[in-house]
């Protein structure tokens, strides 16, 4: 009796013991579209959920140095990104951050509320935007031939305020305007302003940014030009104080003889007030924690100098600061000044101490957790 070979019944075997793996994986290649899909949506939501977008300045700028100092710093994976975003200035970010809808945050001055006010077309103006933080303070240069000693000798005269819209345009005219001073305001790239300075096409250049300005640095005087003096008066908003520019800071624009009076207007970081609860509004407040959370990291220093002047706590008279950061601020009221820590653990080092940059640094911040470690056992 012939045998009968055993391949059919090993093949129905095989066909047996795959079936299940074959089913499994059809119906894998059914879910798999689906669950692909949903992965690029939920990663989607994910990156607009962490992302905050800050409207800066122009390229190469402070707004622009200090934009890319908060991302640096803050950006953490999934957790948090922020996303500097190039601007003409606090003149046309007041705008930006008010009507455009990616935009978050925005550096901005504190004169920008009074301008904001005077445009007729807005209502609900403090409702909207609000501030994070008053930050540093933007110094007015005022740059003529050496024939002008003081800025009223530029009545009647030529001057250039930045392109329209920049920090320069409004807050340059605003402090002229406060001065009394009434000129023939134009309007050029500062590039281009010092090329006609220097041909005689307009009588002086100015620029309000925070110094030292590369472009006010970086311009050849020679023996005709200098910066101008800028007199204090009591009588001019409270938005401005009195500031100096120094050899240091300018050493072709500032001869030895001593410091340039000129006046400042404070910077300061603008938030949109999205509704409560909202995404956004969400958004905002995990930045607001990792901003004045982190702080002590901006003062590190491969960072702006700028930051060493900023106080938290410090308030803006005329404007509402954004409910988180307020929050923030009065669960930590006793331990929102960096600047005030750092020169009182300057005042407890050994006299003549003489470490380079990263050395201070690094000593603060083991002084600093050392500090914050004993106040965290105190309170236990």
């Amino acid at each position: 009796m012939p045998t009968r070979s055993p391949l059919p019944a090993v093949f129905a075997a095989a066909i047996l013991l795959t079936a299940p793996f074959w089913h499994a994986r059809e119906a894998d290649a059914q879910a798999s579209a689906p669950r692909e899909a949903m992965t690029e949506a939920m990663l989607g939501e994910a990156m607009n959920a962490n992302t905050v977008s800050v409207i800066t300045g122009t390229a190469g700028g402070t707004y622009f140095r200090i934009g890319a100092d908060l991302a640096f710093v803050l950006n953490d994976g999934d957790k948090i990104r922020v996303l500097p975003i190039l601007g003409k200035g606090a003149g046309e970010n007041a705008y930006d951050l008010r009507f455009l809808k990616g935009i978050d945050l925005a550096f901005l001055r504190t004169d920008t509320i009074e301008q904001l006010r005077q445009d007729k077309r807005l209502k609900n103006v403090e409702q909207h935007i609000q501030y994070v933080a008053k930050l540093f303070d933007d110094e007015l240069h005022v740059v003529a031939a050496k024939e002008i000693g003081d800025v009223r000798g530029l009545a009647g005269k030529r001057v250039t305020f930045d392109v329209k819209g920049s920090g320069t345009d409004y807050s340059g005219r605003a402090m002229f305007r406060g001065l009394d001073i009434a000129v023939t305001a134009i309007n050029v790239d500062q590039p281009t302003a010092f090329t006609m300075l220097q041909k005689g096409e307009v009588d002086a250049v100015v620029s309000v940014a925070a110094k030292p300005v590369s472009v006010v640095a970086g311009f050849d005087p020679g023996d005709r030009f200098h910066l101008v003096k800028v007199p204090y008066p009591g009588s001019i908003s409270d938005a401005y104080v009195p500031a100096t520019l120094t050899s240091t800071d300018y050493p072709k624009l500032v001869d030895g003889a001593g410091p340039v009076e000129t006046l400042a207007v404070g910077t300061i970081l603008g938030a949109y007030n999205h509704p409560k609860g909202s995404e956004r509004y969400r958004k905002l407040e995990r930045f607001v924690e990792a901003f004045f959370g982190q702080f002590d990291k901006f003062l590190a220093p491969q960072r702006h100098a700028k930051w060493r002047e900023v106080n938290l706590a410090a308030t803006v008279p005329g404007w509402t600061r954004f409910r988180p950061a307020q929050d923030w601020l009065d669960a930590r009221r006793e331990d929102v000044s960096p600047r005030a820590d750092i020169e009182r653990f300057l005042s407890e080092q050994p006299q003549g101490l003489r470490a380079d940059k990263d050395q201070v640094y690094q000593a603060y911040l083991t002084w600093r957790r050392l500090k914050d470690t004993a106040q965290g056992s105190a309170r236990r």
